[in-house]
């Protein structure tokens, strides 16, 4: 069965794989490192397995139904009759997954993963390997001396230079040399104290401007009474699919078939304290509750990571383009 390439697959698509009443496995970013040795090892991503998010996503299933050419239910089937078979063998042997890790049971009858490690599922550095550097070593150059001549030359010269002429011999240079000082003085002060005046004169516009602006942002009207006029919406809390403007980064709670179902559950984490709100449905028509919808990847894992390995809640990620 293809089952164990197939998660090996969408794990370099999606950071969280769920193998439904089995467990799911989670990439982990890593960043560069370098050793004392001089060994660089690129960014990469690891992965890990959690025994405890075994609530289906769909993920999986829809992907198999794909490659497949089966229908969902009968891919769920499958996957089900497979995850059977893992959980018999498990207490005896190990179980291999190519190009992810192993799992066996441990002294306490737990799950422990031991990852693969030879496989980096960050496509970003797809083709980068670990590589070892060199040090450049400088050539060392012996400085040159230059000979000092033993016997200098004592020729006469053929010239006598001329005595300098004092500048106290003419008083008439120093009252110039004055005056030109003092041209200078008086040119860079008319010319830097413009340049002031007018920078002066720009920020008191500027500021002049502002305060305008805030006074009629604060400003009130009185523009008299209006009549009342009722309006009647009809609120349908279903999402409409499309594209959107940027991308979504959500941490699902769960699927669920009818809107309303899924309006309870949203209700819950609101009252809980998240900012709950209905995300994507998913291609089968399930309505989504996500604990939260972010703007940015990085909000969305911590939130998750918070929820799983601190409040021990199931959750997952789901990115919506």
């Amino acid at each position: 069965m293809q089952l164990t390439r197939f998660i090996q697959e969408l794990l370099y698509q999606h950071e969280c794989v769920t193998i439904p009443q089995f467990g799911a496995f989670l990439t982990r970013p890593m960043r560069v490192r370098i050793t004392s040795e001089g060994m660089f090892y690129p960014p990469r991503k690891e992965v890990n397995f959690n025994q405890l998010l075994v609530a289906n996503d769909g993920v999986l299933a829809h992907y198999f139904a794909q490659k497949e050419g089966v229908s969902y239910e009968h891919a769920l089937r499958q996957i089900e009759k497979e995850v059977s078979s893992w959980k018999k063998r498990l207490q005896t042997q190990t179980l291999r997954f190519p190009g992810v890790g192993e799992l066996r049971l441990n002294a306490e009858k737990k799950i422990q993963f031991i990852p693969w490690g030879k496989v980096n599922f960050d496509l970003h550095t797809f083709g980068l390997v670990p590589f070892k550097r060199t040090l450049l070593e400088k050539e060392a150059v012996e400085p040159k001396l230059i000979p000092l001549m033993e016997n200098p030359p004592k020729d006469d010269l053929m010239f006598t230079p001329e005595k300098e002429k004092s500048v106290s011999d003419k008083p008439w240079l120093r009252y110039a040399a004055i005056g030109a000082i003092g041209v200078a003085l008086l040119s860079a002060t008319y010319y830097f104290g413009d340049q002031y005046l007018t920078d002066q004169r720009l920020d008191a516009q500027v500021n002049a401007q502002q305060q305008i602006e805030k006074k009629v942002q604060e400003a009130t009207f009185d523009l008299g009474s209006f009549s009342t006029v009722e309006v009647s919406i009809k609120a349908d809390p279903k999402p409409e699919k499309g594209v959107l403007a940027q991308p979504m980064y959500s941490v699902i709670a769960g699927s669920f078939r009818s809107v309303e179902n899924a309006e309870k559950k949203r209700a819950q984490l609101v009252s809980e304290g998240y900012e709950a709100a209905l995300a994507e449905i998913n291609p089968e028509g399930l309505y989504r509750v996500a604990y939260g919808r972010f703007k940015t990847k990085k909000e969305a894992i911590s939130l998750l990571y918070f929820l799983k390995y601190t409040l021990e809640e199931e959750a997952w990620y789901l990115e919506e383009k």
